[in-house]
């Protein structure tokens, strides 16, 4: 009995330990979350303003351009998939890359090749397991993006669309990333980014249904067009990168809680055993005692007859 006493104290002193670890790691990541949703918070007139402002300029002309023109029959897209760099968030990577695999068997399912760009660890060693092509990877800044790390991702992407397809270029720009939406609910969502539809870009300005001013575009609309779309294109992924930095940390608080109640749950369960067995051991020696006096006493009756 003592032996398994042993074993019991051993087991609630490790569980305790990792208990601490991961409480630890829920309130650092409760407290990374309010951060994040800051950071959103301030994207978010940047881009809008941005977004009117192609709105305008994609009503305002004719200019065929990559930004706002799709093309007749297109056989290539890209996809970036936002995932995470570091475990221990629940599903929020996994939830990302089927939402990525989905949209893959949908194009692929039109017709068009696809070519995957991936930002953060977990989907670039789902990828690398699985010998899939990795146009481009970009990874160690997916708790914490700076928006040099959107113009990073957005200049491969960038090129990509401004080349021909018979050069390796693509038609279309998708984005996969987790939206985030409460501190319980983060919902991985696609969008495409490239051709804008002009329905799309009065959604995203809040334009909808408004008249847009005239404006006057110098040099050329086709010039402030080739303007907007490397900020258009940086200002998107930036955003996205922030909102799955946000649903990354409140995926990871609510594993870290639900693992620090497990644990603690698994205390009692483990103090209830050891509590059962040390009575156990003390019922098994008082029952030595008892029997040991029994047997001497036995003996000591014998002797006087």
């Amino acid at each position: 009995m003592g032996a398994q006493l042993r074993v019991y104290k051993r087991r609630i002193r490790a569980v305790t330990a990792t208990k601490k670890i991961t409480k630890a790691m829920e309130m650092i990541a409760a407290s990374r979350i309010v951060k994040a949703q800051r950071k959103v918070a301030a994207s978010m007139p940047y881009a809008t303003e941005l977004t009117r402002a192609v709105t305008a300029v994609a009503t305002g002309s004719n200019t065929k351009h990559a930004l706002t023109t799709e093309a007749e029959a297109p056989t290539r897209a890209a996809i970036l998939l936002i995932t995470s760099d570091r475990g221990l968030a629940g599903g929020y990577s996994s939830n990302a890359i089927k939402q990525a695999e989905r949209l893959t068997e949908r194009l692929r399912g039109e017709g068009k090749e696809v070519d995957a760009y991936i930002v953060g660890r977990k989907g670039v060693a789902y990828y690398g397991f699985r010998e899939r092509k990795i146009t481009e990877s970009w990874t160690g800044f997916t708790d914490s993006p700076a928006y040099a790390d959107a113009k990073r991702v957005a200049g491969p992407l960038i090129e990509a669309i401004q080349t021909e397809t018979a050069e390796g270029g693509v038609d279309e720009l998708h984005i996969v990333y987790t939206e985030f939406v409460s501190m319980m609910t983060q919902n991985p969502v696609d969008n495409r980014m490239l051709p804008l539809s002009l329905d799309q870009a009065e959604e995203e300005s809040g334009a909808k249904g408004e008249i847009l001013p005239l404006f006057d575009f110098e040099p050329s609309a086709e010039d402030v067009l080739d303007a907007l779309l490397p900020r258009y294109v940086e200002s998107r992924i930036y955003n996205a990168l922030l909102q799955s930095a946000a649903s990354e940390h409140a995926a990871r608080r609510r594993a870290m809680k639900s693992a620090t109640d497990n644990a603690g749950d698994l205390i009692k369960s483990l103090s209830r055993l050891a509590n059962a067995a040390r009575q156990a051991e003390i019922t098994q020696e008082i029952s030595e005692i008892v029997g040991g006096a029994s047997a001497m006493a036995d003996a000591t009756a014998g002797s006087d007859k």
